[in-house]
């Protein structure tokens, strides 16, 4: 994946992305080594009810990953496409579920005081109607909970 502007099922540009920072008390294997444990997920991403990865790169890192996500409003079954980059780890949507027609985010590193500062962007569109301010609702919810428990996670590893 070298373009990681969100886009629709069309091609066209995803208006809207939803965007939050943390900082993490670990350096960047320790954090990246929690996100790639995609099985684990649902232990500490409390909307993934399951993570599959369902193959790898040549570097052995997943490359694909099939989710089931119950995040109130939103709640589907897709599959993600991964690409590991120094200081990126992107995805878009390769398999769409019922709900969602696209998916695309990343999380972005960069060195904190002893820590990683991580950014998470995330954007959605949507197959059913929702109010632009609901779906942006339901983003943020998702972004702020997954960080505060990649944080959690990492923190107590």
């Amino acid at each position: 994946m070298s373009d990681l502007t969100a886009r629709n099922e069309y091609g066209k540009r995803m208006a809207d992305r939803t965007t939050s920072s943390i900082t993490i008390a670990a350096d960047r294997p320790a954090v990246l080594a929690v996100i790639a444990d995609f099985p684990a997920y649902p232990e500490w991403a409390t909307q993934v009810r399951s993570a599959e990865v369902l193959s790898t790169g040549d570097d052995g890192l997943p490359a694909t990953v099939r989710f089931a996500l119950d995040a109130g409003v939103i709640s589907d079954q897709y599959t993600l496409g991964y690409d590991w980059r120094d200081g990126v780890v992107g995805w878009r949507i390769v398999e769409a579920g019922k709900m969602l027609s696209g998916l695309t985010g990343s999380y972005r590193f960069a060195d904190a005081g002893g820590g990683t500062e991580v950014t998470y962007e995330l954007a959605v569109d949507l197959k059913v109607p929702m109010l632009g301010m609901v779906r942006r609702k339901a983003e943020k919810v998702i972004v702020d909970t997954a960080l505060k428990g990649l944080k959690k996670r990492v923190e107590t590893s």
